[in-house]
């Protein structure tokens, strides 16, 4: 009997939890029997009630696992280290707040049951915020035309991925992994659901404006060198026109001595105009460095404080 592992990342979700496993456990019992199952529960460091909530869980059944972190370690890294631990021959990932329809497990088993190792959900359309729904739609419009790979646009991790690819992700080794790029480039045979994003049933989102951004330069530094080139290429043209324009002021002050003044407004507009410029791409720079430190200094993804039924 093969097994299906879910992995639910949570951090402060003590009013989704519960009812979130019980509808899983039934739609594996009652959709899918012919499988086995396990749900994992990886908490990153909840301040509210919901590793209580876990325990009780863990302790009603068996087949419900859970990893408690020491500390808070992003929500980035936390639901990648949980995929490294499941054991079943597919791991199904999804969030904990009911945006991911649970009832598209049956799909996602179904359609890696005809041989697609990865198959994810796409949104098609969101209730969440419009204007972070926009701000998405145009960073993965971006990321797709800079990328030096396919990109999958709306896609935020949720879905069905096969135990040989698990098994890739654990060689990988990678302290900061960018899952939406990782499932792009490995190039395993992949299955697109759409599907409607709901809003959360419970609670206020943990995202914010900074995670979002953390999560785009994550992405840009990660899967582009375009940014970067093309302020080599700027900075020569800026350089040439440059050039040119003070060779024109030298040659017009050498014919017109007295009557072609310098005056001090283009100056100040051209300091200010290059100091933009210069402070923009060093901010660039800045993130792929950071991006580069992280990597080398190869820390591990979480410190575990704990687990449960293993």
């Amino acid at each position: 009997m093969k097994k299906i592992s879910i992995l639910v990342p949570t951090f402060n979700e003590e009013e989704n939890i519960k009812p979130l496993c019980a509808e899983l456990i039934n739609i594996l019992s009652g959709k899918l029997p012919e499988y086995d199952y396990e749900i994992l529960i990886i908490d990153n460091y909840s301040t509210d009630r919901t590793r209580e909530h876990i325990l009780e869980l863990c302790a009603a059944n068996k087949k419900i696992r859970a990893i408690f972190n020491a500390k808070n370690f992003g929500h980035i890294r936390s639901p990648y280290h949980g995929m490294l631990q499941t054991t079943g021959d597919c791991t199904i990932v999804m969030c904990a707040d009911f945006q991911d329809p649970p009832e598209m497990i049956v799909s996602f088993v179904r359609e890696w049951g005809k041989g697609s190792k990865v198959v994810i959900g796409k949104k098609k359309k969101s209730y969440e915020n419009p204007l972070i729904y926009l701000l998405r739609s145009f960073y993965y419009k971006l990321i797709k035309q800079i990328s030096d790979t396919e990109q999958v646009e709306h896609f935020t991790g949720f879905g069905l991925y096969d135990k040989t690819f698990i098994d890739v992700l654990r060689q990988l080794d990678d302290p900061m992994p960018y899952m939406r790029g990782i499932v792009a480039e490995l190039g395993f045979n992949r299955m697109e659901i759409e599907y409607v994003q709901q809003k959360r049933r419970f609670g206020k989102t943990k995202n914010n404006w900074y995670t979002l951004y953390d999560m785009a330069m994550l992405g840009i530094t990660s899967y582009s060198k375009m940014v970067m080139r093309f302020a080599t290429i700027f900075g020569f043209i800026i350089s040439g026109m440059s050039f040119a324009v003070a060779m024109y002021y030298l040659i017009m002050k050498l014919i017109y001595w007295d009557k072609f003044p310098f005056g001090t407004a283009p100056i100040i507009i051209s300091i200010f105009f290059l100091g933009s410029i210069q402070l923009f791409f060093i901010g660039f720079l800045g993130e792929y460095i950071l991006n580069i430190n992280t990597r080398v200094m190869k820390r591990p993804l979480v410190v575990e404080e704990k687990r449960i039924n293993f």
